[in-house]
């Protein structure tokens, strides 16, 4: 029997994330073959749509792993110019994940890894700058294992924080942008937390529902040098396939002068090495989502856990421009929930995880 919510799950990502049209040319980019179900929704809908051309592809993360243990300096040094001309061509893009081993990269070559992401980054570059695009996930076994749930509960969590009001989600996120925009100086404090740093002149930005399914954050960057103190994250990471636990980072002048991760060390200063740029902070988040409360180990769902933030070393996005380039774009989440206290120019704006300016109150989820 099919599950409804994938159909619905579809028609957030065509008619509203994407909008897709008649005339479109459509790539769906899928990783893992368990997220067939979806990529038929998403073609039979985008053909229904108007579309006038849809492409569909699949990635095998455990064939990706073979390239970066075996591939030479020559094939790693190949770019893969028909995928930038692929890209050239697509409208709209929709980016899907249905990963069973968040843990597949885990041992591959990190070097190799890097350099390989150096590369493609033109392709990147260009989907998000030029065609309509969203990425999503798909339930699977592996993730729900990772979320410490049954398929079952990681489906009904997965669907609830994906198949939501967008539009009167983004209403209510225009306060918080509003106080975004009006701010100059962020504290944050909580357990082994205390940052500063200023946001004056950068906008707030909106994330209700158009490049991520799920989505719900306001997010901006700090001035590139203004970022000054320690903030220790809480919330488990996975990058390149490695998970990292308890990353505590230093800063002076915007730069990140100590870096440790508890049984990592060396594996985390070794992607903030990648660059100058990956020492630097591209961006800071609010998390909004009302319906995601836990961390999944699955950064499209834990950037988004309400009472969160995220304080993100790398790459700044173009539309709030800090200056900052790299390679890396890593978001780290530190859940506040409890314990944690935002300011915005010496105001309080939210404690222990909720809301307490008068202007965002009816961000709160009701308990």
């Amino acid at each position: 029997m099919k599950d409804t919510r994938v159909r619905q799950l579809a028609e957030v990502l065509v008619n509203y994330s994407t909008k897709v049209k008649k005339g479109d040319v459509v790539l769906i980019s899928a990783t893992g073959m368990e997220s067939i179900p979806l990529v038929k929704e998403l073609y039979a809908l985008c053909l229904e749509k108007g579309a006038k051309y849809v492409e569909y592809e699949f990635n095998v993360p455990d064939i990706n792993r073979y390239f970066y243990n075996n591939a030479t300096d020559e094939q790693l040094a190949y770019f893969p110019e028909h995928k930038l001309d692929q890209m050239k061509k697509a409208d709209v893009y929709i980016g899907l994940s249905a990963a069973d081993n968040s843990m597949v990269m885990a041992k591959a070559d990190q070097k190799k890894m890097i350099a390989w992401s150096k590369l493609v980054r033109p392709i990147v570059d260009w989907r998000v700058k030029n065609t309509r695009w969203v990425i999503t996930r798909y339930p699977t076994h592996g993730a729900a294992q990772e979320a410490k749930m049954s398929l079952d509960e990681y489906e009904d969590y997965l669907f609830a924080a994906c198949c939501i009001d967008w539009h009167a989600e983004s209403l209510k996120q225009d306060k918080l942008k509003k106080l975004v925009d009006a701010a100059d100086k962020v504290r944050i404090k909580a357990s082994d937390t205390d940052l500063f740093f200023s946001i004056k002149g950068l906008p707030g930005i909106k994330c209700d529902g158009r490049y991520n399914i799920p989505d719900g954050e306001v997010y901006t960057a700090p001035i590139k040098t203004s970022v000054e103190g320690y903030i220790t994250y809480n919330c488990p990471t996975v990058y390149q396939g490695k998970e990292f636990n308890d990353i505590r980072l230093e800063f002076s002048k915007g730069q990140i002068v100590k870096a440790t991760s508890r049984g990592m060390d060396k594996e985390l200063n070794g992607v903030l090495d990648t660059d100058e740029g990956a020492r630097y902070v591209g961006e800071f988040a609010i998390g909004v989502n009302p319906n995601i409360r836990v961390p999944m180990r699955n950064i499209l769902f834990d950037e988004k856990i309400f009472g969160s933030i995220h304080f993100t070393p790398g790459q700044c996005y173009d539309e709030c421009d800090n200056g900052n380039r790299s390679a890396v774009h890593w978001d780290m989440v530190k859940i506040l929930t409890g314990d944690g206290e935002l300011w915005f120019d010496d105001k309080l704006i939210q404690k222990d995880g909720r809301f307490v300016h008068p202007d965002l109150l009816e961000l709160n989820p009701g308990d």
